[in-house]
C-alpha cells in the first residue's frame, strides 16, 4: 500500500511540475544574457591562458630592461 501511495504522489508531482514548466515563459533579455554568459564561459580558458602568457612575457621583458 505504501508503494502505491508513494508512486501516486510522485507521479502527481511530476505531472504538476510539467504543467507548470509548459506555461513558464522566459523573457528575451534572459536569453540574451544567458547566451552572452555561455559565450564567455566557453572561451574563458582560451583567453585567460593567452592573457597570462602575454603578461608573463611583459614582466620578463621589463625585468630584462631593468637589469641591462
Amino acid at each position: 500500500m505504501k508503494v502505491w501511495l508513494v508512486s501516486f504522489l510522485l507521479l502527481f508531482l511530476v505531472a504538476q511540475f510539467l504543467l507548470w514548466l509548459k506555461n513558464f515563459v522566459t523573457p528575451l533579455p534572459l536569453y540574451i544574457f544567458g547566451g552572452a554568459f555561455l559565450a564567455i564561459v566557453s572561451n574563458y580558458d582560451h583567453k585567460i591562458s593567452e592573457f597570462i602568457t602575454e603578461q608573463t612575457n611583459n614582466i620578463l621583458s621589463s625585468g630584462k630592461k631593468l637589469n641591462e
